[in-house]
């Protein structure tokens, strides 16, 4: 064993530094993946030498499309220059270890038999591998303990790596995880900036390259009609506030609003997964005045809505639900020009990837709403609901 060395590590990344077959992580740009598994190169080869590992692309047509320069950058950064030797092909690691790189084009099935004594394989831009590439490389990483990485971008469910590591029927010794710019406490400032251009002008564009959203075709996005925009608050808004609930899977949600004309601002929100119902209150009381104004909630939990009316909301009512209502609120919102203020990161996402649903056959949208990523949606819906409808109609109430 060698000695360990002390390399700081974003939270998002902890589950996979347990041993296991598939370690994969996709997202957008600025998520750290890259570097994470950098990182791991360098702390694995000092730390249980010897290290024998292949980073591996679909295409590489020279080093200067391969992550060498990125581990080299690494091997500097954590002071490690005496430990490692730099060559023009490859790096030499301690105790007769070594990374190398290669294109997985290049290899046919008796050449990739040289990489069968390899400890990790780390493809890097996965979403360009090939079945072929995937089939060859999988028998061939054969050492007891092996691991295949995956980092990549997704570009569409179909591509080899996120039907293997992504679908219904992964590997069961996988470990795969999201990350984007929001995981990364090292994000840098540069980058910020042209995300949040991308945000505020090209929420798919934004969805795509910074939230790791799959590519998709812009005529099945539901709303075109808004924007980020920074805003202060009008000091005699008529606020608007709408409530969904969650819980293991799905978040429980609190959005305020105020319409001035036909401008819907959104300016504060409330969203967590996992919370007890006796932490709802805590929950909302994050978003201003809740406790003071009218909430309109998802009526799918009467418990929920009585609870809250008792422990200090007291003004929260049912939605009322019928026929269509979910595909008029939505025809409702976008007939408003929505503005959303940057801290509403939630909304942001939602409003970047709520579609309607597209033909698997003939790839037409089709105008059935997909029920996912709806979530604020919901309770931006629900919140509307009494400039909607006048008070007096809604006796459910």
């Amino acid at each position: 064993m060698g000695r360990a060395i002390d390399i700081p590590l974003p939270e998002v990344f902890e589950p996979l530094l347990r041993p296991s077959r598939y370690k994969g992580i996709y997202g957008g740009r600025g998520g750290a993946k890259s570097h994470f598994f950098a990182d791991q190169i360098i702390e694995r080869a000092i730390v249980s030498p010897p290290l024998r590992a292949v980073c591996i692309r679909e295409y590489q047509v020279s080093l200067e499309q391969s992550v060498k320069r990125l581990l080299e950058d690494k091997i500097t950064e954590h002071g490690l220059g005496r430990e490692f030797r730099v060559m023009d092909a490859r790096i030499e690691t301690p105790d007769d270890g070594i990374v190398i790189f290669q294109g997985m084009q290049n290899h046919t099935a008796e050449s990739i038999k040289s990489l069968e004594g390899y400890d990790v394989a780390w493809v890097e831009e996965a979403q360009s591998l090939s079945q072929r590439s995937l089939d060859l490389l999988r028998p061939t990483i054969r050492e007891e303990g092996s691991e295949l990485w995956f980092s990549w971008n997704p570009r569409s469910p179909k591509d080899p790596v996120d039907k293997l590591l992504r679908s219904e029927h992964t590997p069961p010794d996988a470990i795969v995880i999201r990350s984007s710019y929001r995981d990364n406490p090292f994000f840098p400032e540069v980058l910020r900036r042209e995300m949040e251009w991308d945000r505020s002008r090209d929420p798919e564009k934004y969805a795509h390259v910074w939230l790791g959203e799959y590519e998709r075709n812009s005529e099945s996005r539901v709303f075109k009609n808004w924007r980020v925009e920074e805003f202060e608050t009008q000091s005699d808004a008529m606020f608007l506030y709408g409530a969904d609930w969650g819980y293991s899977v799905d978040p429980s949600v609190l959005v305020r609003c105020y319409a001035v004309d036909r401008t819907l601002f959104i300016d504060h929100e409330a969203y967590q997964v996992g919370v007890e119902i006796d932490h709802l209150p805590q929950l909302f009381d994050t978003v201003p005045g809740a406790r003071d104004w009218q909430i309109v909630a998802d009526s799918a939990r009467p418990e929920t809505i009585s609870y809250l009316q008792r422990h200090g909301f007291p003004r929260m009512t049912a939605a009322v639900k019928g026929k269509d209502s979910v595909k008029e609120g939505v025809i409702f919102l976008q007939n408003y020009d929505i503005i959303v203020h940057p801290r509403c990161v939630h909304a942001i996402d939602e409003l970047t990837m709520y579609s309607f649903k597209t033909n698997p056959l003939t790839k037409q949208v089709t105008p059935v709403l997909e029920d996912k990523k709806n979530h604020v949606i919901d309770s931006l819906r629900y919140s509307v609901e009494p400039v909607r409808h006048p008070v007096d109609d809604l006796v459910t109430w």
